[in-house]
């Protein structure tokens, strides 16, 4: 029987992802299915990619990148961002919500893009020269290794990126750390209903196709609490598969005492220490 590890599932995934970036520079739809997030058939294509963006939002983007639109949400709708954040985009493919976040952080504020998808990154790079923002700065890495200093970025975003890592809660403890205290995420994610186990997720889809890495409820709290987050909440908006849902997770990273103007209380010297 042959084992699959964590590096073979990584490499599907940037396999498979470079496969539709490629296919949409040579003018297809995508070679993933046209149901995006490189489902295999399992979900409905409704439930992923361009269809989860407004009209007017479509308009706004060049052709190309909406349709190497791989998500399952529209994390951009959800962030909240305003006018000169910086906004860090996890697996941020061929571009599409990097350029919006640009567009509503506005010139004073920058919009990162994180992948590990060197096709996904020129596509994006393509994107964003044809969208005329100047504000967008991308970087090749991995989500579980963010090449950003600590406390760098006020806000998270990511489109159902999350769930095809093998490691998510030092993806989790990453998104704190680079976060600066009280910064906040609006992740679009496919996320299970606790009444399902890993194996039965796997049994709904692939991992490369979103389906079968997806935490579940608790498991999405549980990872964000310990990873130093609070006012965590997680809601479906829509179903991809029996008990499988595409989900907006909203959550702030704790303010440190100093950042909330408390005096920092030390801990009491003991007699004759040090």
């Amino acid at each position: 029987m042959t084992t699959t590890t964590a590096e073979d599932l990584r490499e599907e995934v940037r396999r498979r992802y470079a496969e539709s970036a490629r296919a949409v520079t040579e003018g297809a739809t995508g070679s993933c299915g046209s149901g995006s997030c490189c489902a295999d058939g399992e979900t409905d294509a409704s439930s992923f990619g361009e269809a989860l963006y407004e009209a007017e939002q479509r308009n706004e983007l060049p052709g190309t990148a909406v349709l190497a639109s791989l998500g399952c949400g529209n994390p951009t709708a959800v962030a909240e961002l305003r006018e000169g954040e910086t906004v860090l985009d996890l697996g941020s493919g061929g571009g599409i919500d990097v350029i919006l976040s640009a567009k509503r952080v506005g010139p004073t504020g920058t919009a990162y893009g994180l992948d590990m998808t060197d096709e996904m990154l020129a596509l994006a790079q393509r994107n964003v020269a044809e969208s005329g923002v100047r504000n967008v700065h991308f970087l090749k890495g991995l989500i579980e290794a963010i090449p950003l200093p600590a406390a760098s970025v006020d806000v998270v975003i990511s489109n159902c990126v999350i769930n095809l890592s093998t490691d998510k809660a030092t993806v989790l403890t990453e998104i704190a750390r680079v976060l600066k205290p009280g910064g906040r995420i609006g992740i679009s994610d496919v996320v299970a209903e606790d009444r399902l186990s890993p194996a039965e997720r796997a049994e709904r889809g692939s991992y490369a196709g979103c389906i079968a890495g997806a935490l579940s409820v608790s498991e999405y709290v549980a990872g964000l609490e310990a990873a130093g987050f609070e006012e965590i909440s997680v809601s479906f908006t829509h179903q991809v598969a029996d008990g499988m849902h595409g989900a907006i997770v909203k959550a702030r990273k704790t303010e440190s005492p100093e950042s909330k103007g408390l005096p920092v209380i030390q801990p009491a010297q003991t007699a004759g220490c040090c």
